[in-house]
């Protein structure tokens, strides 16, 4: 699969690797905010994207800036579908103790393609019995 990367402005950075292998594609910001706990933001990358129909692109948070600094990604991962050609935009929210500076040119987030498939979908007066059942939200406990 091929993905073309459109740059909106011209300070925009197309999104790499760091490390061969790597699945996740770094994503940076083109503007400078500075977010105080508990605040979130909708930050630009100044790009737009185009792939193939049959993938998706999955926005997560960086653990670096998850347990250095209490930053994520609200509505993770965010899905950007095959037909959408608009900006990348990412809504970044501020769980730590201190403000934090997101620089421009500077890491974000990261974007991870994936494969999918269209299910076929039926509607049924009955579901198939399981051992687990309705089971969820913490019952099976934490032992």
């Amino acid at each position: 699969m091929k993905v073309k990367v459109k740059k909106l402005v011209e300070e925009a950075k197309v999104p790499k690797i760091a490390h061969e292998g790597d699945a996740g594609f770094d994503l940076y910001s083109i503007e400078e905010i500075n977010l105080k706990p508990m605040q979130r933001a909708l930050v630009r990358t100044g790009i737009s994207i185009s792939f193939d129909k049959g993938f998706e692109a999955q926005i997560r948070p960086k653990s670096g800036l998850a347990i250095n600094h209490g930053l994520t990604l609200l509505n993770t991962p965010g899905t950007i579908d095959a037909g959408y050609r608009g900006e990348i935009k990412v809504i970044i929210a501020n769980l730590g103790e201190k403000e934090y500076l997101i620089e421009k040119g500077k890491k974000i987030c990261q974007v991870v393609f994936n494969k999918i498939e269209e299910p076929e979908i039926e509607e049924v007066k009955e579901l198939d019995e399981t051992t687990r059942g309705e089971g969820g939200f913490g019952s099976t406990g934490l032992e």
